[in-house]
């Protein structure tokens, strides 16, 4: 199971679970006000789950404890390779076959020994530094250097997919190119998460990540990118104190479904 660095999972921070609001805002108010209706119920008072959405098409933001952190688990795969790119951009150069070969294994198969690889590749100083030039001021490496403990937070994680999706100074069209190519690749077997509740034919970009710890215990998490009918939107879901991966699983796709379903509506035109 690729969950990141599961040999340190003995060890945790507990945390205060407070009960998640909704809070979105859009040029369609109306579309505002049925996303913060329709997540919150699809929540049910679910605790430690975080959302940040955004739609550019309309405008459309949505949050639930954005600057809760969380331990990263393998989420914070994406970081790595937009860091690696990131790097080879600043050096002008392009990854070498093993950097490529390693990122691919990385993403679509959630590998930790290639993960591992580059993280180590890149150290300390070039993590940090992509992270301030990405403005993901929230984004913590953990001290001994297990990367799937990491922390992060949904607003950072949000950032981050606006870089990987949409024209920037930080990452050049052929790294985030790159990048949605090997997100959209990911393994049948881990395309659940956010994915859940796409319309056919939608363009789908996705990484999942999932962690047991002593405490909090299971921390599920699943990053997506989607384009379909007329709208490209990201959607971050982290949650933890899952009993079991399948529970969180299960949290993560019931919100996606109404997001899914309430932008895709809306994408057809005005609601009568």
């Amino acid at each position: 199971m690729a969950a990141g660095m599961l040999s340190i999972a003995s060890v945790g921070t507990s945390s205060v679970a407070t009960i998640p609001t909704p809070v979105c805002s859009s040029d369609r108010p109306d579309l505002a006000d049925e996303l913060s209706a329709d997540i919150n119920e699809a929540l049910d008072g679910a605790a430690s789950v975080s959302i940040s959405l955004r739609d550019s098409t309309t405008n459309t933001t949505c949050a639930v404890d954005g600057d809760q952190k969380y331990d990263s688990a393998s989420t914070v795969k994406v970081t790595v390779l937009a860091a690696l790119l990131w790097d080879a951009q600043s050096g002008n150069r392009t990854l070498t076959q093993e950097e490529r070969e390693r990122a691919t294994a990385m993403i679509t198969e959630s590998d930790n020994d290639a993960t591992t690889a580059l993280w180590k590749r890149l150290g300390d100083a070039k993590i940090s530094a992509f992270l301030h030039a990405a403005g993901m001021t929230d984004t913590v490496p953990d001290k001994e250097n297990y990367w799937g403990l990491t922390q992060v937070t949904a607003n950072d994680q949000e950032k981050l997919m606006q870089l990987v999706t949409s024209e920037n100074p930080t990452l050049r069209s052929d790294s985030r190119a790159f990048i949605l190519e090997l997100m959209g690749d990911v393994v049948d077997s881990q395309r659940w998460g956010t994915p859940a509740g796409v319309p056919l034919g939608t363009k789908t970009y996705l990484k999942n990540g999932w962690l047991e710890r002593a405490s909090n215990g299971w921390r599920v998490h699943s990053l997506g990118a989607f384009t379909a009918a007329g709208h490209d939107y990201t959607l971050t879901v982290l949650s933890q104190d899952n009993a079991t991966m399948e529970d969180g699983i299960a949290r993560i796709e019931s919100v996606a479904r109404v997001v899914h379903n309430d932008l895709n509506a809306y994408a057809a035109g005005p609601r009568s």
